[in-house]
């Protein structure tokens, strides 16, 4: 019988996952923090340090659409190239001529829905 992972077991997988994709994309704290929905900076560095805490409904939607984003990116580009991507400037309409990242960084949950659906209708 497969045993279904406990809340904390997620939270525990879906923090190690964020902050290994931030540190790779080489995010600041306060940037990490806006991507997690700007939590206290005392619960940030708590998740940081020991990858365990309760989180929210808005902050678990935010680490999964973060993860489809990064399996996305690494299913279409190299690893250069979906650093590259992340960060260069975007012409298209959704990002304003803004780099995906910077677009993510507004801190809206919305703009991270939004990335991860197109690059998930890019991948087809």
């Amino acid at each position: 019988m497969v045993k279904t992972p406990t809340e904390a077991e997620k939270a525990t997988a879906g923090l190690t996952a964020f902050f290994s994709i931030t540190d790779e994309w080489g995010l600041s704290n306060d940037q990490q923090r806006v991507l997690l929905g700007d939590p206290g900076r005392t619960t940030f560095f708590d998740w940081k340090k020991t990858r365990h805490g309760k989180l929210s409904r808005d902050t678990i939607d935010r680490l999964s659409y973060l993860l489809g984003i990064y399996k996305a990116l690494h299913i279409l580009f190299t690893e250069k190239t979906a650093q590259e991507w992340l960060t260069n400037p975007n012409a298209d309409p959704l990002f304003g001529g803004l780099s995906p990242l910077d677009y993510l960084l507004n801190g809206r949950l919305a703009a991270l829905y939004e990335v991860r659906r197109y690059l998930d209708h890019a991948r087809g």
